[in-house]
């Protein structure tokens, strides 16, 4: 497993630092490098590449896919760690890029980031018709913006020190990190031109499996080693955040987590061995906090 997300986090990040290296000069490259190439095991583009396989997409368009939704992802966590979000200093052992940069570059790094994920879906190299980009790029802005990503960092701070019902937390969480992980799921579908039916399955799919994610998150900061995991621990509780540790506790939360977990295998069964790797990756997911 870990060769295989290995692999695939080093042909994403050196197309991203070709695709990059090739952009025209200003002073917020350095910052928007600092923030897209901070580690991270490409989990998104994982996934991405195990629902590809299953369908036979050609590798190196899943990796031009992934390398967008990597840039999504690293603006997110940008703008995330910003102190006017969830004040966080440290980021992958590393100083967040709001501290090594200033606040007001960070933002503007992190909106570069967002718009160069566009740039990278129309870009000729991408070898796949107008019409199936364009599909890609409306998919990646609802993913993104307010019913997704952005939707979701709102309400996570919205409900801070609230009474939230489990529903509403299920719901921030699926828009702030399922969205991305639904889109991954999607792509493969959406390229290979399949029905609103496959592709609405595979939708739901991602959105639980980045559900799962989240929870694992959450249960890594409720006890996790902030020198292990490069980023302070802890820290839902004191900022009082809503989440499903929060609301059932610790030991219901893992029963959660397998249930989903038992779910989303349960839905693969049926494509057989063509969802070993994805199956693998789920399951990569779920022990992270064990």
């Amino acid at each position: 497993m870990k060769n295989k997300l290995n692999k695939i986090a080093r042909e994403t990040n050196l197309y991203l630092k070709d695709y990059i290296s090739k952009q025209k000069k200003s002073n917020l490259i350095a910052p928007i490098k600092y923030g897209l190439f901070s580690g991270g095991k490409k989990i998104r583009s994982k996934i991405l590449v195990d629902i590809g396989k299953m369908f036979k997409v050609n590798y190196k368009t899943l990796i031009k896919i992934g390398a967008a939704v990597e840039c999504v992802h690293a603006y997110s966590l940008i703008h995330d760690d910003l102190p006017c979000m969830d004040n966080d200093a440290l980021r992958r052992g590393k100083p967040s890029t709001h501290v090594q940069y200033g606040e007001s570059t960070a933002v503007l790094a992190g909106n570069s980031l967002l718009t160069i994920a566009f740039e990278i879906l129309t870009a000729k190299n991408l070898n796949v018709s107008e019409k199936i980009k364009i599909e890609l790029i409306k998919n990646l802005s609802e993913c993104a913006g307010h019913s997704g990503v952005a939707g979701g960092q709102y309400l996570d701070l919205y409900y801070e020190k609230k009474k939230v019902s489990l529903k509403k937390v299920v719901d921030m969480q699926i828009k702030k990190t399922g969205k991305l992980f639904s889109f991954c799921c999607m792509v493969p579908l959406i390229v290979k031109n399949k029905d609103a039916k496959d592709i609405n399955f595979f939708s739901k799919l991602g959105s639980d499996v980045g559900l799962l994610f989240q929870i694992i998150d959450d249960l890594l900061d409720f006890t996790g080693d902030t020198n292990y995991l490069g980023k302070k621990t802890k820290k839902d509780k004191k900022r009082g955040k809503a989440t499903i540790v929060d609301l059932l506790g610790y030991k219901k939360t893992t029963k959660y987590c397998d249930k989903i977990k038992l779910n989303l295998f349960k839905k693969l069964n049926k494509y057989g061995s063509k969802s070993k790797d994805i199956q693998e990756t789920i399951e990569y997911i779920s022990i992270r906090n064990k």
